[in-house]
């Protein structure tokens, strides 16, 4: 082709990466793009698009074999940036296997390019960038860093690069979409749900109320999801709380499936479960009246507890941090140290250190470990007379006590998050198990020691006056123990008086069967009804004037008592599962078995769903609240609950 005449084509037009690589000539009423690189010349026409010069540039063996450096176009959006295409070696060999995260989007033809045997989304990559933000929590910014942009550039020329802004408006719209495959997901459920509330903090001073729901889906797995992230201000009254959570839960219409809620044990929370029980309770709503609605988190009891033992360990805590100061402080005195050891034949085998103020458990371990060598810390101070921190024989003696409760704490702490996802049922016996302790503990001879005790009894008193009847009438529902177990702990904490004790969690078991009956009769006639034909045909006894709604429950009740024995008979007449048969789960047990107890079964799948305890692995012996990421924290409230949902559901779906 005669090349003569032919003009290069600098137009502020061309916006498409491409043409880094390709000169645009125009020649008479034609244009010709001639690649840089090997000087193949294909079509310029602005009706030929940009997809034949793109398979080039990744066909083209001098542009592949050759260093280079890529120049992108000065654009607002982007700026100025130069990007290196480093020399490195490649292994064709070598495959990385990741886990297929897409997020379902519309593609159009000029998403789509030829890269190699697969394809290149724009589209695609965009929402894998923010479900990569998402899902990791990182900054929003981090798309505007210059090393990610270089990155990004070198490994992909075709991705054209987003803002902040614009990755914030992907990942609202994932939220969008997520949001409503949970919703889906809600409103098909078979049972009820179980509302956890939770405060955070963030950077900005800003706190955040955190709604999680927790349930058994069909499977009979159990699951939970963060339903809200709503950002609420110190000034908010009890009512005004409550109200945000009844708010929440009609926007997600979920309020006639709400079985019961989880809070701390603070005594605001009182009156926002008191509101919420005595709305969904007018609106019948709730099982027994509410008696099982308002639970309160196990674990925060706890901590609640461990707060007062360090409390009243303060002043020995700050003696042993000293001594271990001390000690660490110099070569010399460490060796001196490790020399008494072997003076007295005492064997050093757990190194001291000092502990994190944040993680309570790390502080009993501190003191465990100088309880240890108490002899040696005797012995340091007789021989060295700068040593002054050593406490005192009786605060010894205390420490002794008191670190011993902290012991029993930590073990009750790890068996209740030794399972990624704890049921209901395996509570009850570690609460009984501490009531007993605290009631001799206060028999302590030690005032000092007897005070705390009964500090700490007061706290778990008001717990176990909320919460027992929700505790047993779980271990009930496991079948490895039934009512056996509450009659042997309730004879063990309360002696004469049990026997009222265990009638009252047998009532309150057979009250919940029998409501759960109903609901299920109640259930089958109304599906058999919409099966059979219209609601307004003649004779048919199903209008909104049927006068016979309390027959159908008497007839439920008498036939049970007069005919065959109920679910709930039959199954606490019938022997024990082995309590300590392998593998043993017990959601598992009721779905083998629903067939055969489908009343109880549908019991047992709303009571075995409730947290009696919100603590995980990670944050179960945290000092301190929940505290928002600091990048987080400065974005909107509506983008900071995105967020957080999004991540929530994105993660549960690739556990799942």
């Amino acid at each position: 082709m005669d090349m003569s005449d032919a003009v290069i084509v600098k137009s502020t037009r061309l916006k498409s990466v491409v043409w880094n690589d390709f000169d645009r000539i125009k020649k008479g009423d034609s244009c010709i793009a001639v690649c840089r690189h090997c000087k193949k010349k294909l079509s310029g026409s602005s009706t030929s698009g940009t997809s034949h010069l793109r398979n080039h540039l990744i066909r083209c063996q001098r542009r592949a074999n050759l260093p280079q450096i890529y120049t992108a176009r000065d654009k607002k959006k982007e700026g100025a940036l130069t990007i290196a295409n480093f020399d490195q070696e490649q292994k064709t060999d070598e495959v990385i296997n990741l886990v297929n995260i897409r997020f379902e989007q519309g593609q159009t033809k000029d998403d789509i390019s030829n890269y190699g045997s697969s394809n290149f989304n724009q589209t695609r990559s965009r929402f894998d960038l923010a479900r990569m933000i998402i899902l990791h929590g990182y900054p929003l910014s981090m798309v505007e860093q210059v090393g990610f942009r270089v990155f990004v550039k070198n490994l992909q020329p075709f991705f054209e690069l987003v803002t902040s802004e614009g990755v914030e408006a992907d990942c609202m719209e994932i939220y969008a979409k997520e949001k409503q495959k949970v919703s889906e997901v809600l409103d098909k459920l078979p049972g009820k749900i179980t509302l956890t509330a939770d405060m955070w903090a963030s950077f900005g001073g800003s706190e955040f109320l955190s709604l999680t729901a927790h349930y058994i889906d069909e499977s009979w797995q159990l699951k939970k999801k963060i339903l809200s992230f709503i950002m609420v201000d110190s000034s908010h009254t009890e009512d005004m709380l409550s109200e945000i959570i009844i708010r929440s839960l009609m926007d997600w219409d979920i309020d006639r499936k709400l079985f019961s809620m989880t809070f701390d044990s603070f005594s605001t929370n009182d009156n926002i479960a008191l509101k919420i029980r005595d709305r969904q309770s007018q609106n019948k709503f709730l099982y027994c009246n509410g008696q099982l609605f308002d639970v309160r988190c196990a674990a925060n009891v706890i901590n609640m507890m461990v707060q007062d033992t360090l409390e009243a360990l303060g002043e020995m805590t700050a003696k042993i941090r000293g001594s271990i100061r001390y000690v660490k402080s110099s070569q010399a005195i460490q060796s001196k140290f490790e020399e008494i050891a072997q003076e007295v034949g005492i064997q050093v085998e757990r190194c001291i250190g000092l502990d994190n103020p944040l993680q309570w458990n790390s502080t009993y371990a501190m003191v465990e470990i100088a309880l240890e060598y108490r002899a040696l810390f005797a012995l340091l101070q007789e021989n060295d007379p700068v040593y002054t921190m050593y406490p005192s024989d009786i605060e010894w003696d205390r420490a002794t006590v008191i670190t011993s409760y902290l012991k029993h704490f930590v073990e009750m702490i790890n068996a209740f998050t030794r399972f990624k996802s704890p049921t209901a049922n395996l509570y009850f016996h570690e609460i009984c198990s501490l009531y007993e302790q605290l009631k001799e503990w206060c028999k302590n001879p030690d005032d000092y020691i007897s005070s705390l005790a009964f500090k700490m009894r007061s706290k778990f008193e008001e717990y176990w006056q909320r919460c027992s009847l929700g505790l047993a009438v779980a271990a009930v529902l496991d079948p490895r123990f039934k009512m056996k177990l509450v009659e042997f702990n309730y004879a063990q904490i309360f002696g004469s008086v049990a026997p009222g004790r265990i009638s009252n969690v047998h009532d309150c078991v057979k009250e919940l069967y029998d409501e759960h009956s109903i609901s299920l009769a109640s259930l089958d006639q109304g599906l058999a009804w919409q099966v059979g034909g219209s609601p307004r045909m003649p004779n048919s006894g199903r209008d909104s004037r049927d006068r016979l709604t309390g027959f159908d429950t008497y007839l439920q009740e008498t036939t049970q008592s007069e005919g065959s024995k109920s679910d709930l008979d039959k199954y606490l007449e019938e022997p024990l599962f082995p309590r300590n048969a392998p593998g043993f789960d017990v959601l598992n047990w009721w779905k083998v078995h629903t067939p055969r107890y489908p009343i109880l079964s549908m019991m047992a799948r709303n009571v075995l769903g409730m947290p009696m305890s919100k603590a995980s692995l990670d944050s179960a012996f945290n000092t301190g609240g929940r505290v928002l990421d600091r990048d987080w924290s400065s974005l909107k409230p509506a983008t900071i609950q995105a967020l957080m949902c999004a991540q929530d559901w994105i993660r549960s779906e690739l556990e799942s």
